[in-house]
């Protein structure tokens, strides 16, 4: 009998990563991002090297420019980084391979972004409602205007809680109170 490939168990492990990958794909979108570029960092996670676009677009039968798309997101979420290599012109990317810090660098800046909005308008909310707080005679809407400022006041004191909590996850000191997992 001849040595040689495995057809049988090349393409049972091609099926089991391939499930693997659209799993990746599901778990990301629920996070805000395409399916597709799920399964665009699960190709390049379990890709041995670098891959240019147009590797990426063979290997997920999509187009150049959906793959740039794919990568420029991953890559702002801090989940894909371009390397360079010595006699390649073209732009090579691989995963981070830190899946920590990926996810604390996109949930802090999803986050902080969230809360920053949501403490902003409740600030501006007070204020205008002080305003008119300041302005009326009516003393029903000055007690209701009271009752809601203490909810406001409330709201205001959990986003600038959320803002130190964030905080504790983008710098990594979350990892002080909820250790990394070892290898196992």
């Amino acid at each position: 009998m001849a040595e040689g490939k495995d057809i049988q168990k090349w393409e049972k492990y091609e099926n089991t990563l391939e499930k693997y990958i659209q799993t990746i794909g599901r778990n990301l979108s629920l996070y805000g991002l395409p399916s597709s570029v799920g399964r665009l960092f699960g190709v390049l996670y379990f890709s041995n090297h670098a891959m240019t676009l147009d590797e990426m677009g063979q290997a997920l039968s999509m187009s150049k420019t959906s793959m740039s798309t794919g990568v420029r997101m991953l890559s702002d979420l801090k989940m894909v980084e371009s390397v360079h290599k010595k006699g390649i012109r073209k732009d090579l990317y691989q995963t981070e391979e830190d899946w920590y810090k990926s996810f604390t660098s996109y949930f802090g800046t999803r986050w902080r972004l969230k809360t920053e909005t949501n403490l902003d308008e409740t600030i501006e909310t007070m204020d205008h409602l002080k305003v008119i707080l300041f302005e009326t005679e009516d003393e029903e809407l000055k007690e209701k205007i009271m009752q809601d400022l203490e909810k406001l006041i409330y709201a205001k004191n959990y986003y600038e809680w959320l803002m130190k909590f964030i905080r504790v996850v983008e710098s990594g000191e979350i990892f002080k109170y909820v250790p990394k997992d070892s290898d196992k």
